[in-house]
C-alpha cells in the first residue's frame, strides 16, 4: 500500500502517522506561571536533540498552559514517565482549567526545582530541569502555519532517585520508562536487553 499524503485509504480508518513514528518518549511537563500557577502535563511530541549540550523539544499542539508558562518563565522540568505512574500521568492529561494543579490532582508531590522555577514531581525516578533556548512556531512546505508550536530546552540540572541506580546506571529494567504508540495505545519496556554497536577495523 501507498497513498499520498491527504488521500488516505478508506481502509485506514485512523492515520497511522503516530503509530509509525513509535514508539516515543512521553514528556512530562512541569511549568509554573507568572501568577504561582503550577502546572503538570504529558506531551508525546518529546525528544532530546542533543547531548553537547543537552537539549530536549518537545511541541505543544495549541496553546496549553505548558506553553503559555513557559513562554512567562523560560524553564519548565521533564519528568520521567515510568510504568508505575501510568495512571499519574494519564491523570494529569485532563483538559483542566489554567488555575488547577495536576499534581495534587493526579496524587503526586510538586517538589520546586532546584535551579529553575518550575516544579516536578517527587515520585518521578528521573526529572530533568530545563531553560528555554528557543520556542519556535512550526511552518509545512508551503509556509502554512502548523498547529504546533516546539519548545527546545537545555538540561541544566538532573534529579535520579537513588534506587533507580544500579551499578552506576540509571536501572531502565526498573524504571520501565513509558512509550506513547498510535492511536490511545503505550507500551513500557519492561523486556530490557543490551546491544554494542559493531566495531570497524
Amino acid at each position: 500500500m501507498f497513498y499520498e499524503e491527504g488521500n488516505r485509504p478508506e481502509i485506514l480508518a485512523h492515520d497511522p502517522f503516530k503509530a509509525i513514528v513509535s514508539p516515543r518518549p512521553i514528556g512530562w511537563i512541569g511549568t509554573k506561571g507568572e501568577d504561582g500557577s503550577i502546572n503538570l502535563a504529558p506531551y508525546s511530541f518529546f525528544a532530546p536533540l542533543s547531548d553537547k549540550p543537552k537539549l530536549v523539544m518537545f511541541s505543544s499542539t495549541g496553546r496549553k498552559d505548558s506553553l503559555r508558562n513557559i513562554e512567562e518563565t523560560g524553564v519548565f522540568t521533564c519528568n520521567l514517565a515510568s510504568h508505575d505512574l501510568l495512571h499519574q500521568m494519564n491523570a494529569s492529561s485532563a483538559p483542566a482549567p489554567y488555575e488547577f494543579d495536576e499534581f495534587g490532582f493526579a496524587g503526586l508531590t510538586a517538589v520546586p526545582g532546584k535551579l529553575v522555577d518550575a516544579p516536578y514531581a517527587a515520585e518521578a525516578y528521573a526529572v530533568l530541569e530545563c531553560r528555554v533556548v528557543e520556542i519556535k512556531p512550526l511552518k509545512g512546505l508551503g509556509g502554512e502555519a502548523s498547529q504546533n508550536t516546539m519548545i527546545i530546552g537545555q538540561v541544566v540540572g538532573t534529579h535520579i532517585r537513588d534506587e533507580a541506580i544500579r551499578d552506576g546506571r540509571l536501572d531502565m529494567a526498573k524504571v520501565r520508562p513509558l512509550g506513547r504508540l498510535g492511536y490511545f495505545d503505550y507500551s513500557e519496556s519492561g523486556d530490557v536487553f543490551e546491544l554494542m554497536r559493531p566495531t570497524w577495523k
